[in-house]
């Protein structure tokens, strides 16, 4: 079985002229190199070299084998610097819940493509049961969603902290305790935290809403939620590039529901420096 071993010999072989002067500057003893060169040939099934003395030319097929070899040492080569190479560079597969990455990855997606330009950005956008499977297919090299993130499962650091509000129309009476909730629930589809956080706040008041609207898009949300069709749990920063935000009320949810951490994660053992450079930039950005 030819290997690059191989090919190393074969290449010094033809750079020398001969077995003598390839064994000593490959510092190996001549019978090896022979017989390597010989090997080679035999599992190729042809010769590679026409024979005069000691003098080796190439044959057609070696020089047909020099030019493959050429390319597949260089390649080789560049695997070896690429995987020791500290330096971002490659593919990111990045996923993010929506509201993420309109709202928060923006700027610093931006800075990163800066200051890392040999690094190509995929986004792809899903709920965190989407992403979190992505991650451990090898679809993703790295998420952020809210947490909870299985921690046996995933390396992670927390990036943004989010402020959670209930969003009604403007003309919605102040949602208290004493005063039954909306009837309609406007979410993202089961597999959204904050579809899970708004079930279980109706379910801590007691109640049950008549209606689920169920829509793929936050700007969707609260366009309904604007003309009256029911309430939705949002962050906060959500509305900040929304134009009609202020045609909007919000109303607190009780303490220890009202803030959520956005967690980077990857695969557990899996990290590199792509990542590693995401994390320092994220984390830069969410202490200003």
């Amino acid at each position: 079985m030819m290997d690059l071993s191989d090919l190393r010999i074969f290449r010094a072989v033809v750079a020398e002229g001969g077995i003598t002067r390839a064994a000593e500057r490959l510092h190996r003893v001549q019978s090896n190199v022979t017989t390597r060169v010989r090997q080679l040939e035999a599992d190729l099934g042809v010769a590679l070299f026409i024979r005069e003395g000691k003098r080796l030319h190439l044959a057609p097929a070696g020089q047909v084998l020099l030019d493959y070899a050429e390319r597949l040492l260089d390649l080789a080569e560049e695997a070896r610097e690429a995987v020791q190479d500290s330096r971002p560079r490659g593919t990111l597969r990045l996923g993010s819940m929506e509201s993420t990455a309109a709202v928060r990855l923006p700027a610093p997606l931006s800075a990163y493509i800066k200051r890392h330009p040999e690094v190509n950005v995929e986004l792809r956008t899903g709920n965190p049961v989407q992403l979190a499977r992505a991650v451990l297919a090898g679809e993703l090299d790295a998420a952020l969603a809210a947490e909870p993130i299985a921690p046996e499962q995933f390396d992670q650091i927390p990036v943004f902290e989010e402020d959670l509000v209930l969003i009604a129309e403007e003309s919605q009476p102040p949602i208290i305790a004493d005063r039954p909730a909306p009837r309609t629930m406007i979410a993202f589809e089961h597999g959204c935290p904050h579809r899970r956080l708004l079930e279980d706040w109706y379910a801590a008041r007691g109640e049950t809403p008549a209606q689920v609207l169920q829509l793929a898009s936050y700007y969707a949300m609260l366009g309904c939620v604007l003309v009256g069709m029911g309430i939705t749990l949002l962050p906060r920063s959500v509305l900040a590039t929304y134009p009609e935000r202020k045609r909007l009320s919000l109303h607190p949810l009780p303490e220890g529901q009202d803030k959520v951490w956005t967690m980077l994660f990857w695969r557990k053992g899996a990290g590199s420096a792509k990542i590693e450079a995401l994390a320092e930039i994220l984390t830069d950005n969410a202490k200003r």
